[in-house]
């Protein structure tokens, strides 16, 4: 079971780019983030054609997930992250494929730091950990994908000063990120490659991507009798380098 996560960055703008990947990599579970369509404007009936099923939470602007499943319906089972009813922005959404709890996450950026959007970031870290228990102590496997907005250490940016006060680094951000992982998370990526400098994510700007200038932002966590089925995990880096592409590449996952 191939289970992959992409922050997509407009869905029907890059529907294109989206549905090629798709065809290639075939992962049966694809969580996406960052859909930038409201929840009438979803490409349903085009993915559908690619052979998924959806489930969503779109909104206009920077958020909205997705959870697409090959050949099958997605049992929804959340739309939203508890802990906060006020919190109307679509950053989570989680649903049952092939008898794994899956879910799709956008966290927040924080940026500029300090301030409230900084503060919103930490605050919604601590309720996804709070969720993140709940989940664990079901005993199922689970798996939460998504954009974290972190990059965990310093093996997971190039070299560089220029992000020392962006909230994907500060020691706050890193500490949420070590809390949720704690001792029963498998941060999947890391545990397959544990001295490689990984990265998921390119800015467009000052020509990062064809200079390697990287962040491992997007990352898939595992529950225990998820991570004992882990068999592979990648990224498929060259979908970056595409016409039209994402700022983001697929990250990926295999259980047995």
């Amino acid at each position: 079971m191939i289970i992959a996560t992409f922050n997509i960055n407009g869905v029907n703008r890059r529907l294109p780019n989206l549905i090629e990947w798709l065809g290639e990599r075939k992962p049966d579970v694809a969580c996406l983030q960052e859909l930038k369509a409201d929840q009438k404007s979803f490409p349903v009936k085009e993915l559908a054609r690619a052979g998924y099923r959806a489930v969503w939470q779109g909104q206009r602007t920077w958020n909205g997930v997705a959870i697409l499943a090959r050949g099958v319906e997605p049992i929804l089972t959340r739309t939203a992250l508890p802990g906060d009813p006020s919190d109307t922005q679509a950053r989570y959404i989680e649903a049952a494929v092939n008898s794994v709890l899956i879910a799709s996450i956008y966290a927040p950026n924080g940026n500029p730091q300090p301030g409230p959007k900084f503060d919103y970031k930490l605050a919604w870290h601590a309720r996804l950990h709070r969720h993140a228990t709940e989940l664990r102590k079901t005993g199922a496997p689970v798996v939460i994908a998504g954009d974290y907005n972190v990059a965990p250490t310093e093996l997971d940016i190039y070299s560089t000063a220029s992000y020392d006060d962006n909230a994907l680094i500060q020691p706050e951000s890193r500490a949420a990120f070590r809390k949720l992982v704690g001792r029963y998370w498998t941060d999947a990526l890391r545990s397959k490659y544990p001295g490689e400098r990984i990265y998921t994510f390119w800015d467009y700007k000052r020509m990062r991507w064809p200079r390697d200038a990287g962040l491992r932002l997007d990352h898939l966590l595992l529950s225990p009798p998820a991570a004992e089925r882990l068999a592979e995990a990648g990224v498929d880096r060259d979908v970056r380098g595409r016409d039209g592409a994402s700022d983001h590449a697929p990250a990926w996952i295999r259980l047995r």
